[in-house]
């Protein structure tokens, strides 16, 4: 007989090359009336130019709710862990770390 998982519960799946990740350092956001687009890039120091690692495509009320799951985890990391050091007003060179271009 098959195992039955009860009502509340959701089986969810991840693949071996999903659960390793991708690192990203710099998330763009973006949106329309429709939807919340988020990209997810690496930039690295001397390189001219970096590509979207990942796309996350959400639903205003989904963005809302992910908003709201992603504060709850950063209140439980900062009262296990200590606060989170804010990062400063970070502007990202059009060069990104690479050759100054010259006229």
């Amino acid at each position: 007989m098959a195992e039955q998982q009860p009502n509340n519960q959701l089986n969810i799946e991840i693949s071996e090359e999903v659960a390793e990740g991708t690192y990203a350092n710099l998330a763009i956001i973006t949106h329309s009336h429709a939807e919340f687009v988020m990209d997810f890039v690496n930039v690295m120091p001397g390189t001219p130019k970096s590509k979207v690692k990942c796309r996350i495509i959400f639903t205003p009320m989904h963005a809302k709710r992910f908003l709201k799951a992603l504060e709850d985890n950063v209140n439980r990391y900062e009262a296990a862990n200590g606060h989170i050091q804010d990062m400063e007003q970070v502007e990202i060179p059009l060069n990104f770390g690479g050759p100054t271009a010259q006229a």
